[in-house]
């Protein structure tokens, strides 16, 4: 690692002083970022964002794309500040020191990982039921199609993360289509929906209330925080002392791009169905694509929908795999033992298999308390690591100063403070 990071370091030092001009691997990172955060997640965004009425919408609306591009570009720059090569893990550590290195990455681990055991069993849940009730078919054994989804996922990933990256963003055209046909295909069924409660001013304390639940899931909705150390470490190698420029340019656009289309979505969603019927939809635990199948019954939809779940459910997947495999990697380097990479890359893989199978395959009722638990450490992570960075390691100071900085510190303690009420309430 040594050897990579001063070889690194001494090209860095004859990079040309200007940027140069954007190009395709720059896209395909924008499409790739763009692919981890707009996932399954999305398809319960209008349910649960549009619950809480109009105004707080509104509110949401407005502060998505500051709070989701200033946090992700603060972890960005965390990465980029440490030496060439080197992924989230060892910048904990070489700037916190061996034992907070060890104490992040084990929470780093254990926040992704768990939300890559929840993609595992939605996967199989939705391969499944497309097989029963829209092909008319008798759905395989769950264990056996559990293995057989997952295995071909790390197939995937077995090429390597520079062939992930590009598996992703070809997968977000279909998607990022299938988005757009849904909610234009709603336009002409908007009946006010969400706009029966804009009337209804609510009091201050029940308003902030509302918001202050309502941000975390805002928040996780954009959250592609697994990818940043691997998206980071790319561009220190592509860009040297250019790469914070170029990543932060990458980061707006993909958070332009996601942020706009989400919203037409989930705008054109509460704008077709009242309040109650949002709520009807929580109750029942299905997502939007669900509920609008059922209420439509429409054939088009009620086939579309598992397709569209599918996409969102297996780039996820693909996005957190990157994260969680760089967790587990620096807790085995972390024990002092060194394997070959190839052997690391490959245990890993084993490992990842058999534990996404078994949870998948026992289908667990109880994997919806680990998201949370995996939440507050996500929060804290992406928005106060960064932060108090800033404050404490040279590298990051330049950066102080800024609104920005008080701004992702205030979003961070609220997305905590709601997730750890919601899990005790």
């Amino acid at each position: 690692m040594n050897d990579q990071a001063n070889s690194l370091d001494e090209r860095y030092a004859t990079a040309p002083a200007a940027l140069s001009p954007w190009n395709r691997a720059d896209t395909t990172w924008m499409l790739g970022l763009f692919g981890t955060a707009i996932g399954a997640g999305t398809l319960f965004l209008p349910i649960n964002a549009g619950i809480g009425g109009f105004w707080p919408l509104v509110l949401l609306s407005l502060l998505a794309l500051p709070m989701t591009f200033y946090a992700h570009r603060g972890l960005t720059r965390f990465v980029l500040s440490g030496k060439a090569g080197t992924d989230i893990t060892d910048v904990v550590e070489e700037h916190f020191g061996l034992k907070a290195g060890v104490v992040i990455t084990l929470l780093y681990f254990f926040a992704i990982f768990p939300i890559l055991l929840i993609y595992s069993v939605a996967l199989t849940n939705t391969v499944g039921s497309f097989i029963e009730h829209q092909l008319g078919l008798q759905a395989p054994p769950r264990a056996g199609l559990a293995l057989v989804l997952i295995a071909a996922l790390l197939a995937v990933v077995r090429c390597g993360e520079q062939f992930i990256v590009k598996a992703m963003s070809l997968m977000v055209y279909p998607f990022i289509v299938a988005l757009l046909l849904l909610a234009l295909f709603l336009v002409p069924h908007w009946t006010g929906g969400i706009l029966q409660t804009a009337g209804q001013v609510p009091e201050a304390p029940a308003f902030l209330h509302t918001l202050w639940l309502a941000i975390p899931v805002m928040v996780f909705s954009f959250n592609h925080s697994p990818i940043i150390s691997a998206f980071a470490v790319d561009q220190k190698r592509r860009y040297g002392p250019h790469a914070e420029e170029r990543s932060s340019q990458i980061l707006a656009r993909a958070h332009v791009m996601m942020v706009v289309m989400v919203l037409f979505f989930v705008f054109s969603c509460v704008l077709t169905l009242s309040p109650a019927q949002l709520a009807e939809a929580k109750q029942q635990n299905l997502s939007i694509l669900s509920y609008l199948a059922n209420h439509f019954n429409n054939p088009t939809i009620a086939f579309a929908a598992p397709l569209i779940a599918f996409v969102a459910i297996a780039k996820s997947f693909l996005g957190h795999y990157i994260g969680a495999s760089e967790g587990l990697k620096g807790l085995v380097l972390k024990t002092g033992l060194r394997p070959a990479a190839r052997t690391l890359d490959r245990g890993v893989a084993v490992f990842m298999l058999l534990i996404c199978w078994v949870v998948a395959t026992l289908n667990p009722s109880i994997i919806g308390m680990i998201e949370t638990l995996g939440g507050p450490v996500i929060a804290a992570i992406l928005f106060l690591m960064p932060m108090y960075a800033i404050r404490r390691v040279p590298a990051m100071r330049k950066y102080a100063g800024h609104f920005s900085n008080l701004f992702v510190t205030l979003v961070g303690l609220v997305a905590i403070s709601a997730l750890v009420y919601s899990l005790y309430a």
